[in-house]
């Protein structure tokens, strides 16, 4: 069977990494905002983990709230099989062109009963840049093309955690927004993150300047707040799940149920064809 070719420029995502390190700790916010997101669930779980691993871009800067070893995220991860009770993917694995692959291997290198955590961006993160872009070039240039990295829905980025070989799967997310003076601010710091587009298909050439013109007055036009500043949104997906492990619940096998629902819920029982009343 053919391989279908890769998504993203890796070795391009790693130039432009290496661009974003210059700006300091001008694009760390929202890695340290997850990351405190991500310490404080771990502290709603009634359980110490003491092996830890956390796979990232900025995974130095995950562990000063989380403790642990940093990991490259790379297409191999430098993982041991069975050696960690927690591992944690810090806001990569949406440039990964193989998260399932990402997921196993994190899973492998859980011991039984261990919790992996994968924080990323999800399909809403950045939808009003999104939809001034594709307007201002479709109004200019006649046309359309991939100026924003496509991003997963959280329905079917709930799926790679079985896909994965997780046990206990649970997918959320929230919504995180950040305004900023104009739009250009807000493309500077995609740069500062290292988070601008890096898709195999991506238009080589510059965009024009009367298209991205025409693009930042769509943006305050359609999204400006009363004070003038802009709003960008970011998505996080947080996709959780467990190695599977004996002690783990279970669930029920269908008829096992030692009592039937309408009699908890104090109701009728529906039998078949029936129709339920309002």
């Amino acid at each position: 069977m053919q391989t279908p070719p890769d998504l993203f420029d890796h070795k391009l995502l790693t130039q432009r990494r290496a661009r974003a390190a210059s700006f300091g700790v001008e694009g760390e916010f929202l890695h340290r905002e997850i990351a405190d997101q991500v310490s404080e669930r771990l502290e709603e779980v009634n359980k110490t983990f003491t092996d830890v691993a956390i796979v990232g871009p900025r995974a130095s800067l995950w562990k000063e709230f989380l403790g642990g070893t940093a990991v490259k995220d790379q297409e191999t991860l430098e993982l041991e099989a069975g050696s960690l009770d927690l591992a944690i993917h810090g806001l990569a694995l949406h440039w990964a062109n193989d998260p399932v692959g990402q997921l196993v291997q994190m899973r492998r290198a859980l011991k039984p009963d261990g919790l992996m955590i994968a924080a990323m961006f999800g399909g809403q993160t950045l939808n009003e840049l999104r939809t001034s872009l594709a307007e201002a070039e479709t109004e200019i240039e006649g046309g359309l093309s991939p100026r924003i990295a496509p991003m997963g829905e959280i329905r079917d980025l709930g799926g790679l955690i079985q896909r994965a070989g997780l046990a206990l799967p649970v997918a959320d997310s929230v919504n995180l927004t950040v305004t900023y003076e104009t739009p250009l601010h807000l493309m500077r710091d995609l740069r500062a993150m290292g988070e601008t587009n890096v898709m195999h298909a991506r238009r080589k050439t510059p965009m024009r300047r009367d298209t991205l013109m025409r693009a930042m007055d769509i943006y305050v036009e359609h999204f400006a707040e009363a004070d003038g500043r802009i709003p960008a949104t970011f998505e996080i997906v947080f996709l959780t799940g467990w190695a599977p492990s004996e002690t783990q619940q279970k669930p029920l096998r269908p008829g096992s149920a030692k009592a039937r629902l309408a009699d908890a819920l104090q109701v009728p029982e529906l039998k078949a064809g029936d129709k339920a009343k309002g």
